[in-house]
């Protein structure tokens, strides 16, 4: 008799479950032909070669700012020039967005992904408006804009160069190393007051790294990022993010003291969210990493979240409730004030002052690259 593989390899999501909007759902099932595939493949829930590689198409966006009203949240508008995301990560919140696509939040957030080719030219059209109120803009909130499409396509850059001139201030998180390349940009936003920068840790094991956000960079690359920034002039903090209860959460401290040694300034640090589809895809997570451990996780999640696996509060969805909510936030505030990282919106402050309006946009749209359809 033969069993399941206990996980996909390279990958963040164990299924690719339909989306809540969808009719029909599919899962994937043992039908008895999987168990013989196996003899032969010893992975038979292996993803072909066509359905593992990743696949985009472009976004046809017509705008490319979101504003949004949230009172937790620390900037009212944001750009995303990707959606879907290569780094796959198991935890990552904005897999249930990919569901509004007609798409899956598992497997298909991973590899059918979507890029706004055009995204630079849009901005310089809101830009130009002139009723645009300059407010900080954060770039790649929802997914990484440095994600490995961005080598490729390089809009996270144009769009870079478009805030630069006009001189707007921005917000980037990211835990890709590829946000090196764009040190030039930076360093002269930087030197306006016009940028911060986040690197996310979750963890410092490279073993839970590996499984968590597969296709991620390590945890020492990212600290080796954060220095290269630092050295740069480039206001850098750590988002300890998520804090996974009875998983990372020990890391706390040491996450916190890296990321000052490596030059970090300031640091946040949110607790895991599982809305939508996500309270099915993590457990399935840690069914096939961590399975003696997930009801113990999965027990103290709810801990923090009134006894279900998702509230989304805007009181409490970043920080969670309850005693063990409160230790976290404890063992967090301590680790700053121990190691010197200012916390809070403050560590957000760029100048608004300087914004020039563009001029309207007079070149082409985008042309000349090979989109891959799917």
């Amino acid at each position: 008799m033969f069993d399941r593989p206990d996980k996909r390899r390279g990958r963040g999501s164990q299924s690719n479950r339909s989306g809540r909007f969808e009719t029909l759902q599919r899962m994937d099932i043992d039908d008895g032909w999987r168990r013989t595939a196996q003899l032969c493949t010893d992975d038979a829930y292996a993803e072909s070669a066509t359905s593992a590689r990743t696949q985009w198409r472009e976004d046809r966006a017509k705008t490319v700012i979101t504003r949004n009203q949230s009172p937790d949240v620390h900037f009212d508008q944001s750009i995303n020039p990707y959606r879907g995301c290569e780094h796959g990560c198991a935890y990552c919140f904005a897999r249930p967005s990919h569901t509004y696509l007609g798409h899956s939040a598992g497997l298909d957030f991973e590899r059918l992904l979507y890029a706004k080719l055009d995204a630079a030219k849009l901005l310089r059209g809101e830009l130009a408006n002139p009723r645009y109120q300059c407010k900080p803009i954060a770039l790649g909130v929802n997914t990484d804009a440095y994600q490995p499409l961005e080598k490729r396509l390089g809009i996270t850059r144009q769009i870079l160069e478009v805030l630069l001139e006009t001189e707007h201030p921005v917000y980037l998180i990211t835990k890709s190393a590829l946000i090196e390349r764009d040190i030039d940009l930076l360093s002269q936003l930087a030197a306006r007051k016009l940028i911060t920068v986040s690197i996310s840790i979750t963890t410092l094991d490279n073993q839970l790294s590996h499984r968590l956000e597969p296709r991620a960079a390590a945890p020492h690359r990212r600290l080796r990022t954060m220095k290269a920034l630092a050295d740069a002039g480039i206001p850098v903090r750590v988002s300890v993010s998520p804090v996974i209860p009875a998983l990372n959460e020990h890391e706390i401290d040491a996450i916190v003291a890296a990321s000052a040694q490596a030059g970090a300034t300031g640091a946040n640090a949110i607790v895991l969210r599982l809305p939508h589809e996500l309270a099915q895809l993590f457990p399935e997570w840690l069914d096939a990493h961590y399975p003696l451990k997930k009801e113990r996780i999965l027990k103290a999640i709810r801990s923090l979240r009134a006894g279900k696996l998702n509230n989304s509060d805007f009181s409490s969805r970043f920080s969670g409730e309850g005693p063990r909510a409160d230790f976290i936030r404890q063992q967090f505030e301590l680790a700053c004030r121990r190691h010197g990282l200012a916390t809070g919106r403050p560590v957000f402050a760029t100048d608004t002052t300087r914004f020039v309006h563009p001029q309207p946009p007079a070149v082409a749209p985008f042309a000349g690259q090979q989109i891959s359809l799917f």
